[in-house]
């Protein structure tokens, strides 16, 4: 690894980062406590989550807004309180897990957490000075504004990515066109193509190292398209087939 490129702790980790998205989503039970358990024996130490709170406050490890479409039941998780949405079974099994026992449970894993929604900001920013987790999670959400505030109420010692509008910025730079690009954020995590323009190619990675980021691409499932980012430089990898990410790794050489 780039030692240039550790800006925060929590990259400090043999390179390319191999990140189990949703725990492995591909078998269904993604965000729950028996996908990260599955990727945990699988080796993986960087998983990736989401989180919503629900109205009294608890801090759910859960990517839609709403219940719908992979649990048994139904409604807004902002709407519900803890002890109605802990009834929820994820294809009709798996129970949703609250973000702080997924912190408890694996001491050793290193998350990446997109805040869905507003009122999951606080509660989050609060766990993670409460578990003195700083080293250990690195916060990131489509909103920029959003991603701004969380650093603004945890202050540096938080670990944050770009939103939209920092990727642009990055993406434009990257094509010698002036835009200003938020230093503060460790690592820039993007989809390989957006709306059929892509994002990452050789431009993008050598900009983002050039500024002291990482580069991690979401989500991969094709072994064809892992091998050709890796070839490209990119830092890291988000993927809900953990088995074939790690096989690509492994013929590499580069799985830690």
């Amino acid at each position: 690894m780039n030692r240039d490129r550790v800006r925060h702790p929590y990259l400090d980790h043999p390179a390319p980062l191999a990140f189990a998205h949703r725990g492995g989503a591909a078998d269904g039970l993604e965000n729950t406590a028996t996908a990260f358990r599955r990727a945990d024996a699988a080796g993986y130490r960087y998983f990736e989550t989401d989180v919503h709170a629900t109205a009294d406050g608890r801090l759910v490890a859960f990517h839609d807004a709403t219940l719908d479409r992979v649990t048994d039941r139904r409604g807004r998780i902002s709407a519900l309180t803890w002890n109605d949405v802990s009834r929820a079974r994820v294809a009709g099994k798996e129970p949703l897990p609250l973000f702080e026992e997924l912190l408890e449970e694996f001491p050793d894993a290193r998350w990446n957490v997109d805040i869905k929604a507003e009122p999951a900001l606080a509660p989050l920013v609060g766990l993670i000075r409460r578990t003195g987790a700083w080293d250990r999670v690195c916060v990131g959400s489509f909103n920029e504004n959003r991603v701004a505030r969380a650093q603004r109420l945890a202050g540096p010692r938080l670990a944050t990515s770009f939103g939209t509008m920092g990727v642009l910025g990055l993406w434009l730079r990257a094509r010698a066109l002036p835009a200003a690009v938020r230093r503060s954020a460790v690592c820039a995590q993007v989809p390989e193509v957006q709306n059929g323009i892509r994002v990452v190619d050789h431009r993008f990675v050598r900009t983002a190292h050039a500024l002291g980021l990482q580069v991690h691409v979401w989500t991969v499932n094709d072994p064809g398209r892992m091998a050709a980012l890796l070839d490209l430089g990119v830092d890291g990898i988000m993927t809900d087939h953990i088995e074939t990410l790690r096989t690509v790794l492994t013929e590499r050489g580069a799985w830690a």
